[in-house]
């Protein structure tokens, strides 16, 4: 009997309930702040320390020098001795053209050898004339003249050590001056033309040391320095190219790598706050910090920005060390408000 009388009782209670408004909106979990409370902030002393001044580019990796192998004159090429991946010594013979005309300009230089050194000594003799003799000693210049040309230009030497990036022609083939024959690129070392902002031109000098990354390479960094700087500025961009030179002794950076390099002007002592405290205004881009006053009042300063580095801004202007900048609790503030220091 009590057993049903505790069920009627549950089903009535539950009737109820859900016979109620059904709208009613629930109860707040947590009581709503007090708009006139003084808002609780945090601060942080400004303080003063040395800032490395230094700027990341972007740049492309390029071969510190580009040479293209072809003859003065069209010709059957007769022998091709090198491939597109090898790697060339200065000097090393890379493609031989016909032989023809240097044969036969070698030929020519050894008769005008022989007959000068038969004149010679028939002039030391007194047996020909002045005249004689340095005629024929200007036909030996020019014989050897024409085949040191020609052997130049049929016996195809690497003028720099490097790296064969590309050949165009197959052995047999007669060369029509249209494209080079090889194109081989020096890779050690590497340089790169790194475009610096115009306000850094007065601080930007020969011999700065440069470091690089490059995003083929992870995990590596490569240093370099600036062995030049080009002498006008671009008026789209308003910076200037700085060519910095990699040894790049192992060949890993290679041309057209995309590269970020980092350019080391050294450092300054300035003052320095956490990022948190630095508000950017809406529309103007301006910067501002929120300055405790002695009378616990928050004052809004404008102020100029240097370097942004890990968690902090160097403050170039606008703000002296040992001032009391908000970090938290900030945002919604507004000039000449009253807060409350959390300690």
């Amino acid at each position: 009997m009590n057993k049903h009388i505790s069920m009627a009782a549950a089903l009535c209670a539950l009737l109820c309930a859900s016979c109620g408004p059904r709208n009613a909106a629930p109860a707040p979990a947590f009581p709503a702040a007090d708009p006139d409370a003084t808002p609780v902030v945090t601060v942080t002393a400004a303080v003063r320390q040395q800032v490395a001044q230094d700027a990341v580019y972007s740049a492309t990796v390029q071969a510190n020098a580009v040479n293209n192998i072809a003859p003065l004159a069209s010709g059957r090429i007769q022998k091709l001795n090198v491939e597109v991946g090898d790697f060339v010594s200065a000097g090393q013979v890379l493609a031989e053209m016909d032989r023809v005309q240097l044969d036969q300009a070698e030929l020519r230089l050894r008769n005008e050898e022989t007959e000068l050194a038969r004149v010679r000594q028939l002039y030391a003799e007194g047996g020909v004339s002045q005249s004689d003799y340095e005629s024929l000693e200007l036909a030996y210049k020019v014989a050897k003249s024409t085949y040191d040309n020609l052997l130049e230009n049929t016996i195809l030497r690497s003028p720099v050590s490097g790296v064969v990036s590309a050949r165009y022609y197959d052995r047999g083939d007669l060369f029509a001056m249209a494209q080079p024959i090889y194109t081989v690129q020096q890779i050690t070392p590497v340089k790169l033309l790194v475009p610096i902002s115009e306000a850094d031109y007065t601080r930007v000098k020969r011999g700065d040391k440069v470091s690089l990354t490059a995003d083929a390479l992870p995990g590596k960094t490569y240093s370099g320095s600036i062995v030049r700087l080009y002498p006008t500025m671009d008026a789209a961009s308003h910076t200037f190219n700085a060519e910095v030179r990699v040894a790049n002794a192992n060949r890993e950076l290679r041309p057209g790598m995309y590269a970020r390099v980092t350019v080391d002007f050294g450092a300054r002592e300035s003052v320095v706050v956490p990022d948190v405290a630095v508000l950017k205004q809406q529309g103007s881009g301006q910067r501002t910090v929120f300055v405790l006053q002695p009378d616990n009042t928050a004052a809004l300063r404008l102020v100029s920005v240097g370097r942004h580095f890990g968690s902090s801004y160097e403050i170039l202007s606008g703000l002296e060390e040992g001032e009391q900048v908000l970090t938290g609790g900030h945002t919604n503030l507004k000039a000449g408000d009253k807060v409350e220091v959390r300690r």
